[in-house]
């Protein structure tokens, strides 16, 4: 899998977990292949799993803003999600399906090496900081096997608990001022980390 592409048809052609009985369509993820920014949201819900694109129904519409907030579009960043089908209901994905999915992840990470990872959500934050809560580390910039990681609420939670807008807004706005500040060039996973998550 030695591009974003092929990578999306791997995805389409899965059956490594139930979900693939359920969904209408995969959802891969969408951006540039030299994309500075990448944002991992959980799962695809009933917009993204019609259109086979992230972040697309409300959450995205929210994400939209929050980007256009920093001078930036949809167009100018890579977004994805944990899990690329979605779970029934739009429930929260099972540990087995974030397992079967992680492989994929993993391979996009390492093709975009994006200078800054934004976490939406406990399931993406889990994914890199598994003993960390989002309330006590969002807006904070960690370095995670040499990523620079930026964790956030989900939009999402906003329009569901109106208290979360203000937070997600301003922690957003502190996004451009560390991405100067990251070099060009990080650091890739070890081999180790690789070997765990080959296809």
């Amino acid at each position: 899998m030695n591009t974003l592409q092929e990578i999306a048809q791997r995805i389409a052609a899965c059956t490594d977990c139930p979900l693939s009985k359920s969904r209408n369509r995969v959802v891969p993820g969408d951006g540039p292949d030299d994309a500075d920014l990448m944002f991992i949201g959980e799962a695809p819900g009933y917009y993204e799993d019609q259109q086979g694109q992230p972040f697309v129904g409300p959450a995205g519409r929210f994400l939209e803003q929050l980007l256009a907030s920093i001078g930036l579009d949809r167009s100018q960043v890579f977004i994805t999600n944990v899990v690329k089908c979605r779970p029934p209901g739009n429930r929260d994905p099972l540990p087995n399906e974030i397992g079967a999915c992680s492989k994929y992840l993993t391979r996009q990470l390492e093709l975009l090496n994006p200078k800054v990872v934004v976490t939406l959500g406990r399931h993406s934050l889990g994914r890199f900081l598994p003993d960390k809560t989002i309330s006590r580390v969002h807006g904070k910039p960690h370095v995670v096997e040499g990523r620079t990681i930026f964790p956030m609420y989900h939009p999402a939670a906003a329009l569901h608990q109106q208290r979360y807008r203000q937070t997600i807004i301003e922690d957003m706005r502190a996004i451009p001022d560390f991405l100067r500040e990251v070099p060009e060039t990080q650091e890739s996973p070890s081999p180790q980390d690789r070997q765990l998550h080959m296809f």
